[in-house]
This record gives structure tokens, sequence and C-alpha cells, in this order.
């Protein structure tokens, strides 16, 4: 009978010895799943040449320098199209989350699409989201989410620091708007406005354009006689370029007055040429040939895209290495704790020093000033900026007391 029972014990404990060691098998398996990160972006529309293809080359060179794994789990980047349609853009995030075991989602291009792409992931609570193609700050005021974090710029902090950085030295204090009329143009003249104004300085005049015109002339003859030092352009894409190169046959520069951009990216004035962009002033959060390691970093960019990057794919290049910082800090990919060690962590990288992701989801960073050069002074391709001032982020945001994410205020009650 011991014998039988003998039997029985050893079978039974090497059963459970087979079982222990499946479970490790499996374990080891799933430990080896890929940490996945998809890049939702516009690949071929408005927004493709600042982010698109490019922000995809800029997530796969973090995920290269990070080393290739995180935890022993190798990095995978995935890029997909969602033309700026909200529709495609939640489904193709729902898809990764829920088949591809996606952990985070970057990019996205479009206002619309990107609160839309939070939505979903705060719901599910399987992914952390970082977006830099999209500037709307409802992401991190009244849409706030605890998985969700604006990396790269947002209108309030364009407008501000453009109006600190035209003003600074006490120079350019009489502005005239021209502003596209819609909520993008009104929000910007509206907090430009404000800082303006506690800067010392006045607005002379503003005038509201429709979206998707082509000829602004009536629009800048009146800025051209309203005496403003600033003739601030509250507007952006084709109806940017196209104020800009009518404002240069208009003679506004050679007149004596500035251009201001709220918002315009370096393949903006690529595009547009120095010829119609000079002496322009703008802010951006990244210029490629600052110093020794940003013109290092975007050559490497180069070589892949031909082009230097823009704020945008820059931004998308910090904020997932930033991000795989965080998945090592918290021992895994639950959205939650990683955003927890992401707000803990200083960000400090080629691209941003001194960073800090805020309670909110905002990415507080220093913002540059930059005057377009003439196309004398450029040395050569994508030599368009002179970089005359820095605003820092303590001036550039602002504070978390006038907040109005719901996370932030639930602490306040």
């Amino acid at each position: 009978m011991s014998s039988v029972h003998s039997t029985r014990r050893a079978l039974g404990m090497g059963a459970i010895a087979g079982l222990f060691s499946l479970g490790l098998a499996m374990s080891e398996v799933k430990a080896a799943d890929p940490v996945r990160i998809g890049l939702l972006s516009d690949q071929g529309g408005t927004f493709s040449a600042l982010g698109g293809v490019g922000s995809c080359v800029a997530a796969k060179m973090a995920a290269a320098d990070f080393g290739g794994t995180v935890l022993d789990r190798p990095i995978e980047i995935l890029c997909a199209d969602h033309q700026n349609k909200v529709e495609i853009a939640s489904t193709l995030a729902r898809n990764w989350l829920d088949t591809q075991g996606v952990t985070a989602l970057a990019d996205i291009a479009s206002s619309a699409a990107a609160l839309a792409v939070q939505q979903v992931a705060t719901e599910s609570n399987k992914a952390v989201v970082m977006t830099s193609a999209s500037g709307t700050e409802v992401l991190v005021n009244a849409s706030c989410s605890p998985v969700g974090a604006l990396w790269a710029w947002n209108t309030r902090t364009q407008a501000v620091s453009t109006v600190k950085g035209a003003m600074q030295g006490g120079k350019n204090k009489k502005w005239f708007f021209i502003t596209v009329d819609y909520t993008f143009g009104h929000a910007l003249e509206q907090d430009a406005t404000k800082a303006i104004e506690a800067a010392g300085g006045t607005v002379v005049g503003s005038v509201r354009h429709p979206l998707n015109i082509s000829d602004f002339s009536s629009y800048l003859l009146m800025a051209q006689s309203s005496g403003a030092d600033i003739v601030a352009l509250a507007t952006g894409g084709l109806d940017l370029v196209n104020a800009i190169k009518q404002a240069d046959e208009f003679g506004l520069v050679e007149g004596g007055q500035k251009l201001a951009s709220f918002i315009s990216f370096i393949t903006d004035i690529h595009s547009l040429g120095l010829q119609h962009a000079q002496g322009m002033v703008l802010t951006t959060g990244f210029y490629w040939d600052l110093n020794d390691q940003t013109r290092a970093w975007s050559a490497r960019f180069e070589k892949e895209r031909n082009a230097k990057p823009t704020m945008v794919q820059a931004s998308v290049y910090s904020s997932v290495l930033h991000y795989l910082k965080g998945v090592k800090a918290a021992g895994g990919t639950e959205p939650k704790a990683v955003m927890a060690k992401m707000r803990e962590l200083p960000i400090n990288d080629v691209i941003t020093k001194g960073g800090q992701l805020r309670e909110d989801g905002l990415m507080l960073h220093d913002i540059l000033v930059a005057e377009v050069k003439s196309p004398t002074e450029s040395k050569g391709p994508w030599d368009y900026y002179k970089i005359i001032g820095t605003v820092p982020a303590s001036e550039a945001y602002w504070p978390l007391s006038e907040s109005r994410c719901p996370l932030v205020q639930a602490k306040r009650s």
C-alpha cells in the first residue's frame, strides 16, 4: 500500500512540477511579447509634412536609441494613416489596443482625432497617449486624462510665447491681427491679446477672414495702414502660406512692419522660401541647428527623410523615449503606473532639456523664439532661423491653479 501511495505521490509531484514548468514557460513567452507603440498620423494630407511618415521615423529612432528592448521585451513601432478622420483614428486605436497589444499611442494629428483617441485610451485603460501633432489645449483641460499627455505645443502657449518673444526688450508694442474666423483663430487672438496687454502693448486693430481663401489683399491693406509694429497671423495651413506670400508682395516687411506667426513649422518656411518669409517672428520647441547634439540627431533623421525634422517629429522622438523610460521604471506597461513614473522622471534628451510632465498631462519645456533669416543670411538648405530668445516654461505655460482639468480640480476640493 505504501508503495502505491509513494508511486501516486511521485506522479502527483511530477504533474505539479510539469505544470509549474509549463507555467514558467508561458510566463517567459508572455514576458517576451513586444512592447508595441502605435503612431496614428496624417501620412498624405494637410499635416503630413509636419508629422506623418517623419514621425514614424522619429519614433523608430527613439526605440533604437533606447536599445531596442525594454524589460527584456523587444520594442515595436506600428504606424498607420488615420487620414485626419475621427472614425478611422478611433477604429485603428481600438483595434490596436484590443488585438495588437499596443500599450502607447503617439503623434495623432487633428484635434478631433486626438480627442477621440485619448477618449478610447481613457475608457479602456490599455494605453498611454502622447499627442504631438495636435495642439488643442482641451486635451489637458476639460478633456484631460490620467493616461494622456500633450507633448509638443498648444494654441495658448504658442500665442503667449510668440507675444513675449516679439515684445522682448520693450519692442513691437502695437499689434494688428489677421485672424481666421473660427474657434482656432479666435482662441489664438484672445490669448495673444491678453499677453500683449499684460506686457504693456496694445491691439490697434483686427480683421477676420473666412477659412480657405486665396486673396488677402484687403486684410493686408488694413494692417499696413494701421500703424502696427507687428501684423499677427492667427491662422494656419494654406491660409497662412497665402497671407505670408501676399504680405511680401505688399511690402509689409520692407515698410518696417514685422509678421508674427503663432503656429508654423520649418516645413512651412521650406515651402514658402526665405524671400517670402524673411523677418517673420515665430516660436518653436525645437530647432535642428541649435547645438551639436541637435545637429547630429537631425542629420540621422535627414538620411531617412531627406528633410530636417519639425518640432512635431522631434517631439514624437522625445515622447516615445520618455515613455520607454517610464515603462522601465514602472516595471511594466500598466498605463497609470507608467504615467506616474513619466511624471516623476525629468525629461532630458537631445530634444528636450529640463522638461516636466505635469499632472494635467501638459509637458512643460522652454520655448525658442526665432526670426526667419533673409536669403543672404542663410548658409544653405534648412538654415532658416535666427534664435533671438527663449521663453522659459514658467512664463510660457499657464499655472496649474488656472487648470480646468477635472483631475486637478478634484485634488483642490
